[in-house]
């Protein structure tokens, strides 16, 4: 018997669909992140933010990229419109190669990925490392980008608190003997959110700490350049050498839009992590890479940071002076020698997250401590950011913030 509906057409149960029923555990489990959610409420008009870990837009390099572009179009256009090697633009791990091998250290091309921002470099590392259920030690407060990229993996967070000289060494030293850690973040100069860069002393004796046991250690730096006072530290690597995983970022020396960073390890990690970058994305923008490679030859980058630490340094400053003058006396915060950030510490009675809904009414946003901790603390904590504002936003600003902050404690003691 011939169907109605004409030869070859079977008819068929319909079947509900539902996305929700369908999702992996680790899709259901991620949430958003607050800091993005945040950047979109900052942009309202007539918001001051010390919200975002933003460089300082007027400082891109908008003419040289340009020039750049057109250079490297006209010299090598067909071969940087197509695919290319996963491990990323040869000329440019040379270059990031070089800036290493300054500083005494011996890290090779081939010791180099690069990847879409640093951002991928927690991810990828998260590929590599980690299974669910194994122990990831943070700094605590730790980064909330870090923190994001790694519980996809869905493993136990550990938290070791970050005081003015660096990691709690004792703190560390317990931790590591009570539990098996698999892997260690840290951010070691210019910590996001706390703005403290380690001392000499405190990444020698935590890189002596780890060595007695077997886990790997993933520094994020983006931040190391950006030092504007100050005398700096050895880099960690002189300590863990090839134990360490570091992460590098041109966002926020160059240009966040062009979305590349890069990671440094060891050649037995390296084939992981180009095999995992295989399956992610192939390989990173070879358009960007080149690009921005030519811009680094054709121009003095260290002359343009030291550009932007100049203005950021003059930031901080402004910064600091308009919380002495204008929040209670009672609220304690970092003095950062380099990077973006400023942390403060509220009164106990104080709410952050209450709080960041009644700076919004007065047009200010900032980060609430809570989100850069995975055990519930952080209620009377904020993040402040003065990168990308003028010393005039910063006046107001703080002013707005401290009149949210007087209302928010007024009603605490009612």
């Amino acid at each position: 018997m011939i169907d109605a509906r004409g030869p070859g057409i079977v008819p068929r149960m319909t079947i509900g669909y539902s996305a929700q029923q369908l999702f992996s555990k680790r899709a259901k489990a991620t949430g958003p992140s607050f800091l993005r959610e945040i950047s979109v409420v900052s942009q309202q008009p007539g918001i001051i933010s010390f919200a975002g870990g933003l460089p300082n837009a007027k400082f891109f390099p908008v003419e040289p990229i340009l020039r750049a572009t057109e250079k490297a179009l006209r010299e090598d256009g067909r071969r940087m419109l197509q695919y290319s090697a996963t491990e990323g633009h040869a000329g440019l791990r040379e270059w990031i190669s070089n800036r290493y091998q300054k500083q005494g250290l011996d890290v090779t091309p081939n010791m180099i990925q690069i990847t879409s921002g640093s951002q991928q470099g927690l991810d990828l590392a998260g590929k590599v490392f980690l299974n669910p259920g194994d122990n990831v030690l943070i700094e605590r407060p730790g980064y909330q980008g870090a923190i994001q990229a790694f519980s996809v993996y869905e493993p136990n967070f550990v938290g070791v608190p970050v005081q003015e000289d660096g990691i709690d060494l004792d703190a560390l030293k317990s931790t590591l003997a009570a539990r098996s850690i698999k892997l260690m973040e840290t951010c070691c100069s210019f910590q996001n959110p706390s703005g403290i860069a380690y001392s000499e002393s405190n990444r020698e004796s935590m890189s002596a700490l780890i060595s007695q046991h077997n886990l790997a250690v993933v520094e994020d730096d983006p931040y190391v350049d950006l030092r504007f006072m100050g005398t700096s530290a050895p880099a960690l690597r002189h300590y863990l050498g090839d134990r360490l995983v570091t992460l590098g970022s041109f966002s926020k020396i160059v240009s966040p839009g062009l979305r590349l960073g890069w990671m440094v390890a060891a050649p037995e990690i390296m084939v992981k992590v180009n095999i995992m970058k295989q399956a992610t994305d192939l390989h990173t923008s070879q358009f960007a890479q080149r690009v921005l490679y030519q811009y680094l030859v054709d121009n003095d980058v260290d002359a343009h940071i030291a550009m932007m630490c100049g203005v950021y340094k003059h930031n901080r400053d402004c910064m600091l002076a308009a919380i002495k003058k204008y929040f209670p006396p009672d609220v304690t915060y970092t003095q950062p020698e380099g990077g973006m950030f400023m942390w403060c510490t509220l009164p106990s009675e104080a709410d952050a997250m209450a709080l960041f809904e009644v700076a919004i009414r007065e047009k200010v946003a900032f980060v609430p401590g809570p989100i850069f901790f995975t055990d519930g603390l952080g209620k009377n904590y904020m993040r402040l950011s003065y990168s990308n504002v003028d010393s005039q936003q910063i006046d107001d600003g703080i002013q707005r913030l401290a009149r949210a902050l007087t209302e928010q404690l007024d009603g605490a003691h009612v």
